[in-house]
């Protein structure tokens, strides 16, 4: 028998560990820099009439007819002046005008809605930007708050965690006490429509100061921080998409007692469904001990689950599938998010499939992608509607306020 060789290893010290993290930040520094655009970094996708058409719900020729009223953005010819073109924002106007009556109503405020499961790989945070992205392209105003310390949220926006987020700009000043408001944070980004509040790796502070302070300051309660956080800014939005951790950590708790809905991003596969079902049992028995056991409560408008990276191919999705609607039941989106060669291309490039502009791959593919993140988000504005219309009628019975 030929005796296996062994390379004799050498010990790895903090300083090579150190050095390994530079090269890997060094090398996000160079992708990101190869794949997004130099000067205004991510530029967000342009709309041609058809396309406008479609989102505003009419047919082309009445768009055209409209445009000679002169009332709404004009749009610019292409290069080649064969077809005229639409910029996010001016898009964005014409959807706000045609689709005015499902907006947020008077009297009704900002719906936070948190992406959350117990672990990683399952599209969470692919599922918070494509969420808050389609409902801008519905017209709403969304303000994404970034939890999670990876800060992956915040590399879709083509923003390094790392090197380019202060702790200033995070929701730390927040947990600490520093800070009452979250506004402080808000930043613009490159997609119209979408305001970012950042993550970085300091974030993990959050995960000491909040247990601290409930130690330290009494009648402090460490699950309000960010619900508290957010209310100066309610008025200011349609919805607010939180990401979270793949944990169930001091900002996880807090992004979830902060919000009126939960989504979670649940592949039909046996180990993602194990790893949700302790989930929901460690938030329950978490929420019993903060909560109940103080005479508090806590209710949610809506809880999703969505399918997602839904493999086609995998025998053993139908299976789990079922496993999935026999558990959550009504809970489950009748929507699907398949796991396509769109979605490992537009990850691959800080993206999803809302940043497209034009795909370069199979036709087909993409508008199976697109199709399915549509209906995903059109299902969570119907919820979403529903908040506002319960928010709205409260107002009335209380006789506080009037609705247009």
């Amino acid at each position: 028998m030929d005796r296996i060789s062994f390379k004799a290893s050498q010990s790895i010290s903090l300083g090579d560990i150190k050095d390994q993290a530079e090269r890997a930040t060094s090398m996000m520094g160079q992708i990101r820099e190869a794949m997004l655009n130099p000067t205004s970094r991510k530029a967000s996708p342009t709309f041609n009439l058809s396309q406008l058409a479609a989102m505003c719900g009419i047919e082309k020729g009445s768009l055209s007819h409209r445009l000679s009223r002169g009332d709404l953005p004009e749009g610019r010819k292409n290069e080649s002046g064969n077809r005229r073109e639409f910029n996010l924002a001016e898009a964005r106007t014409w959807i706000r005008e045609y689709r005015k009556d499902r907006l947020r109503p008077e009297g009704a405020e900002a719906v936070t809605i948190s992406i959350g499961n117990f672990k990683g790989g399952v599209g969470k945070t692919t599922t918070a930007m494509t969420l808050a992205q389609g409902l801008t392209l519905l017209g709403h105003k969304v303000l994404v708050i970034d939890t999670d310390p990876q800060g992956s949220l915040t590399t879709l926006f083509g923003i390094l965690p790392d090197t380019e987020v202060e702790e200033e700009s995070t929701i730390l000043p927040l947990a600490m006490g520093s800070e009452t408001s979250i506004r402080y944070a808000i930043r613009s980004t490159y997609w119209d429509g979408i305001d970012l509040v950042a993550a970085a790796p300091v974030l993990f502070g959050a995960e000491f100061a909040l247990p601290a302070r409930q130690t330290n300051e009494p009648g402090f309660e460490f699950w309000d921080v960010l619900n508290l956080g957010i209310d100066d800014v309610r008025p200011d939005y349609d919805v607010i998409v939180i990401d979270t951790p793949p944990s169930l950590s001091y900002t996880t708790i807090n992004a979830f007692m902060a919000s009126n809905g939960i989504v979670m991003p649940l592949p039909p596969n046996a180990l993602d469904f194990a790893s949700a079902a302790q989930f929901w049992s460690l938030f329950s028995d978490l929420t019993n001990e903060l909560l109940a056991q103080r005479g508090l409560t806590k209710e949610f408008d809506f809880i999703s689950i969505l399918l997602s990276r839904v493999d086609s191919s995998d025998s053993t999705a139908a299976i789990v599938r079922q496993w999935i609607q026999s558990t959550y039941t009504d809970k489950v989106l009748p929507v699907e998010i398949p796991k396509t060669a769109v979605t490992a291309t537009t990850s691959a490039e800080f993206g999803t499939a809302y940043d497209v502009s034009r795909y370069d791959g199979s036709a087909k593919t993409f508008k199976r992608a697109r199709d399915a993140y549509d209906l995903f988000v059109s299902y969570v504005e119907g919820s979403v509607r529903s908040v506002w219309r319960k928010q709205v009628d409260a107002l009335v019975a209380d006789g506080s306020g009037s609705v247009k």
